[in-house]
């Protein structure tokens, strides 16, 4: 089968660079699959999920936004924050997700909304990948 090269760049590091055989990712206006031999195409990306297959095995990132540059034979995504769910503090994602919703709810006048949208939008994507994350390693009951 063929293959497309993933790399996941964000300020401080390089993320993850092969060869991978699909990629979705979390478009401005809705999820992208991404192919090998893709047409071109250049996107902002939204908080949420990056995933990627290679072979059988399937991993998750949470990225808090950037852009994907796609083109045949690659696929750049810039990310703003990007992390894998094992490395995610979920008591911190939790605690952040707390914060965004009760300033939202609490609409004080100095309160910048679509900031607080955004924080809320990046814990919930961090916590839904640390979720996958740990029910694909609990064991199932026999």
């Amino acid at each position: 089968m063929a293959q497309i090269k993933l790399e996941i760049v964000t300020a401080e590091r390089l993320v993850y660079s092969d060869e991978v055989d699909v990629v979705v990712a979390p478009g401005i206006e809705g999820q992208l699959g991404i192919l090998p031999h893709h047409a071109p195409l250049v996107t902002m990306l939204q908080p949420g999920e990056v995933l990627f297959r290679k072979g059988g095995e399937e991993t998750v990132l949470a990225v808090s936004g950037g852009f994907m540059e796609v083109r045949p034979d690659r696929v750049l995504i810039l990310a703003d924050a990007a992390e894998r769910g094992e490395e995610i503090d979920i008591e911190r994602a939790e605690a952040a997700k707390r914060r965004a919703e009760e300033q939202l709810a609490a609409r004080p006048a100095d309160l910048d909304v679509s900031r607080a949208q955004a924080a809320l939008q990046r814990s919930i994507a961090r916590l839904k990948v640390a979720e996958r994350v740990r029910r694909r390693r609990t064991p199932k009951p026999q």
